[in-house]
């Protein structure tokens, strides 16, 4: 089951999302998506929140409202977290997720710990986390078949992309043979034509 939200401080509005559980946790974790961004409690468990940039968007492109609402968002799903005050919330795009096989279910480190942002959460702001809570929803999700799919489409779009590219580089090619024939052909013709005018007579050879 995954739980969705929408953050509407931005427009369009925005969809936030974190599993039911730890185990639910293992499967987003595995099965995310490279545009997928990750928030988690600093240090202490909590839960983990996704937010899924449109393609093209960046971590550094998220409206600081939106991360503020993430953030407000994991605090409030955090047993120890939800308890204190100005605690730190980290966030990174989910391909700087880490998970090895030792680690517990649930738990991840990161690739480049450059790449990790962080945010002071100094309190819960009741407003921000009922206004989140009040679009709630509930999910059944195939996390595998979602990726999948994703995945297809990307590959069929890359092809399209390819396609496309190589009919453009076709009709070049043609429209620059076509330039060269017709190059020739216009210097084939002037040279005709300086035949006609000289047909091997001196205009001084004339009685």
């Amino acid at each position: 089951m995954v739980f969705y939200f929408e953050s509407t401080v931005a427009s369009p509005p925005v969809t936030l999302f974190m599993g039911l559980d730890k185990y639910e946790n293992e499967d987003l974790i595995k099965w995310g998506w490279p545009e997928d961004v990750w928030f988690h409690v600093d240090k202490v468990s909590s839960a983990h929140v996704y937010l899924r940039l449109p393609t093209g968007q960046t971590i550094d492109d998220i409206p600081s409202a939106v991360i503020e609402d993430a953030a407000q968002l994991v605090k409030a799903n955090s047993i120890m977290g939800n308890k204190m005050n100005d605690v730190d919330v980290v966030y990174t795009m989910w391909s700087n997720l880490k998970k090895t096989p030792a680690m517990e279910v649930g738990q991840i480190a990161f690739h480049k710990e450059k790449e990790v942002r962080k945010i002071k959460v100094a309190k819960r702001i009741n407003d921000i986390v009922n206004r989140l809570n009040k679009t709630k929803r509930e999910e059944k999700v195939d996390f595998r078949a979602e990726r999948e799919k994703r995945d297809r489409l990307e590959r069929e779009g890359k092809k399209q992309l390819l396609r496309q590219e190589q009919e453009r580089k076709k009709e070049i090619e043609k429209k620059r043979q076509e330039e060269a024939e017709l190059k020739s052909y216009n210097t084939l013709m002037n040279s005709e034509t300086m035949a006609k005018y000289d047909d091997g007579n001196d205009s001084d050879d004339f009685m």
